[in-house]
């Protein structure tokens, strides 16, 4: 599978310059996108702590992007933070690229600022988190790519937490 044109590669400090421009109402977004689903979490207002939001049924991209547009306009979101699936070694595999043309495909329909973040290990750190609340298999099974999300979406909100407080300006909500 060859990628198409790619998409421009931000780094969390770019992605953070492109943040400056919300409003301090919107919210961010993790997505874990998976080949049957797409988990989705959604930060606070100030963008300090993430929540599992829900989970999508992967279709046909029409669907899925309309749906992502549709959470991003009831619940202010003004950007997604994507889990790129890499390998361990840190190559790019068919999930990878998969996940790079979804966000292309994406970026077609709206200007809403993305970034990737490495995933790897996302799921597994979910699962042991929920295993550790208790939960039994059918209800881990039914939260878990939304927990990944949040996993994900976490990482970077405390990296871009970290950036603001390298500025030393409170720029970020």
């Amino acid at each position: 599978m060859t990628d198409p044109a790619p998409l421009p590669r931000l780094k969390p400090d770019d992605f953070a310059g492109l943040l400056t421009r919300l409003t301090q109402q919107e919210r961010l977004a993790g997505l874990d996108l998976g080949e049957k689903t797409i988990g989705v979490a959604i930060s606070d207002v100030e963008w300090r702590f993430a929540n599992p939001l829900k989970t999508l049924v992967r279709a046909k991209f029409a669907v899925n992007g309309a749906e992502l547009l549709a959470l991003a306009k009831a619940h202010g979101i003004g950007g997604f933070i994507i889990g790129l699936p890499l390998n361990m070694d840190g190559s790019s595999g068919p999930r990878a690229q998969a996940t790079r043309t979804f966000a292309r495909n994406f970026a077609q329909i709206s200007e809403i600022p993305m970034l990737f973040w490495d995933e790897r290990m996302s799921t597994m750190a979910a699962e042991r988190t929920l295993i550790e609340a208790d939960l039994s298999r059918k209800k881990r099974a039914a939260v878990i790519d939304s927990a990944a999300a949040a996993f994900i979406l976490q990482g970077a909100l405390d990296r871009l937490a970290a950036i603001d407080r390298q500025r030393g300006d409170d720029q970020f909500p």
